[in-house]
């Protein structure tokens, strides 16, 4: 059994970790923080937690509040793993720390808030103790199926590497006031500050650039480890008006340290951005924004398309699909073939992913995921740290997961510098 530690909670992010109770740990778990509103959000969502008809949960919180949070979890070490999930800012050089203290972390992204730290990642990615991040994306119904579909090449084919045609293309939009748990979600102020939490370049493209290697290395299973180059970055921003704000902070008027950011009632937030890149050969183009509020009923939004020799694969997850994943499977050639090689593939998944179906949708096929195995962001959390504690267990992560980390950040930190030029 692991005793879990959280250092610092100020995201959101921790606390959905404990979504679920894990056979592995202990329910007590211990949290070091100053006290405020972050370190009791923290623990009013895990009392949500143990609080709810359904699988109710048993944490037991040991609170250590006060200053210097760091030095009294290096004395007192109730365990070998930290979650840390807050400030950017000095993340990285703070998972260096624990690294070298011989703590196990598990850390929300982004590692890095800008183009700085990669030296301290390197550091703790090249052995001893794990750094792991909380990659949600791998555990999500739609893109394990994508990623899957791209292994059949009877349906995709190769993926398109011919000149001036983009193969992977991805656009999020996300949204600054949202729910989490059904409870109106509350940021720090410090969220809508790029110095401590990243500007657009640092934040949302940690998943997408990690999709993108992803899907690469899933079409090519066995083929040589590809490189990341930059192509071009831009960062915009979003116009957050004084209401807002004090609706998703709970703070009546913007920081003073924001003042360079105001204009008269607006916060101008640089959240949004835009990158085009290679991983070896194939071109990928990405691009996140933030909009305000959640639309009633509604949800953040995302659209894909990955091109292959055969088919077009693409996902869509907007009001039109009521806000849940959609895959669709378009032919590019050879219609009458595809078809009967879809059917093989989705047969032969029924023990992964039991009642997938394809479905015949105008000139191509969409994938029916059942609603057991579609169950939302917030369920992924303890299937991360599940894989971190597996992994914990096993004496580290696989090498291809430091060079797939250190490939991506190292990527983003040529992104921010190019998108500040």
């Amino acid at each position: 059994m692991r005793t879990l530690a959280f250092l610092e909670p100020g995201h959101f992010h921790a606390a959905l970790t404990l979504r679920e109770r894990h056979p592995h740990l202990r329910d007590e778990i211990h949290v070091y923080a100053p006290p405020g509103r972050e370190l009791d959000d923290f623990l009013a969502l895990i009392d949500a937690f143990n609080r709810r008809r359904e699988r109710p949960t048993a944490w037991r919180p040991i609170v250590r509040a006060g200053p210097g949070s760091l030095a009294r979890l290096e004395a007192e070490r109730p365990g070998d793993a930290v979650v840390l999930a807050g400030r950017n800012d000095g993340k990285m050089a703070l998972i260096r720390r624990l690294h070298d203290e011989n703590f196990h972390v598990l850390a929300d992204k982004p590692w890095l808030a800008g183009p700085d730290g990669l030296e301290d990642l390197r550091h703790a990615l090249a052995g001893g103790p794990l750094a792991v991040e909380m990659m949600t994306g791998r555990h999500e119904i739609t893109s394990r199926l994508t990623s899957t579909l791209l292994q059949e090449g009877e349906v995709f084919g190769e993926l398109e590497v011919t000149d001036g045609v983009t193969a992977i293309e991805m656009t999020s939009v996300h949204h600054l006031e949202k729910t989490v748990n059904g409870a109106p979600l509350r940021r720090p102020p410090w969220f809508f500050d790029v110095r401590v939490q990243g500007d657009g370049i640092a934040d949302i493209p940690t998943h997408m650039v990690d999709h993108a290697q992803r899907l690469v290395a899933a079409a090519r299973p066995g083929g040589p480890r590809a490189g990341l180059e930059l192509i071009a970055a831009r960062r915009w921003a979003t116009a957050v008006p004084r209401a807002v704000f004090a609706r998703v902070t709970g703070e009546p008027d913007f920081p003073r340290e924001l003042s360079d950011a105001v204009a008269g009632a607006e916060l101008s937030y640089p959240g949004n951005a835009a990158l085009s890149f290679r991983v070896g050969d194939v071109s990928v183009a990405l691009e996140t924004r933030w909009e305000l509020s959640e639309p009633p009923g509604g949800g953040d939004t995302h659209h894909a398309v990955i091109r292959g020799a055969r088919a077009e694969i693409r996902v869509e997850q907007s009001a039109a699909t009521g806000y849940r994943r959609r895959v669709s499977i378009v032919p590019r050639r050879e219609a009458d073939r595809l078809g009967p090689a879809l059917a093989r593939a989705v047969g032969a998944w029924q023990g992964a992913h039991p009642g997938v179906a394809a479905v015949a949708v105008g000139s191509g096929w969409e994938l029916r995921v059942p609603r057991a195995l579609d169950t939302g962001h917030e369920s992924h959390f303890p299937l991360v740290l599940a894989d971190f504690l597996a992994m914990a267990e096993q004496g580290g992560a696989a090498p291809a997961l430091a060079a797939h980390t250190l490939a991506k950040y190292t990527l983003l930190a040529r992104a921010s510098l190019a998108a500040r030029r």
